[in-house]
């Protein structure tokens, strides 16, 4: 993946060597750090290669997050697919990871991810951004500083605003 952006200690910074791949259903398995769809991430890794933290998975739309809940402590990095701006689903993927499951680890949104996406997916959760790699992501990182005051709720700041005076 390019165009990354991940958040080191709340600060953005662009990533220039990342080793994660991606790979798709029909792609080999490598013997390097890869990021497996759900799917095959349970069907085609023993039970001893998901508790050595070599794989990532990634969800698409439709998986269901809590199928990762007996895993989250041996998952190196979760990547959640927007297969385009206007599928909200991700977001929901996210908050329910970071909420619900007390995920902790590295949170990457990939697929259609841009600039004007990157505050709104910061509050759900995510940690890491893969921007579309026909986007700036020197340009996207404007949009990570989008919004200084959230009014309501979110997965970094559970607390809405009047709670915080």
């Amino acid at each position: 993946m390019k165009n990354i952006i991940k958040l080191n200690n709340n600060n953005p910074e662009i990533i220039i060597q990342d080793d994660w791949q991606l790979l798709q259903s029909e792609d080999p398995i490598l013997d390097t750090i890869v990021i497996l769809p759900l799917k095959d991430w349970l069907e085609k890794t023993s039970e001893s290669e998901k508790a050595t933290h070599q794989y990532g998975v990634w969800l698409a739309p439709d998986d269901e997050v809590e199928e990762l809940e007996p895993w989250l402590n041996c998952l190196p990095i979760i990547a959640i697919q927007f297969p385009s701006f206007r599928d909200g689903r991700g977001y929901t993927q996210a908050y329910m990871l970071r909420t619900r499951l007390g995920w902790e680890g590295e949170l990457r949104a990939f697929g259609d991810v841009l600039r004007d996406q990157l505050s709104h997916m910061r509050q759900c959760g995510f940690t890491s951004f893969a921007v579309r790699e026909d986007k700036s992501v020197t340009d996207a990182l404007k949009g990570l500083a989008g919004m200084s005051v959230v009014y309501g709720t979110s997965a970094i700041e559970p607390r809405p605003l009047f709670r915080r005076r």
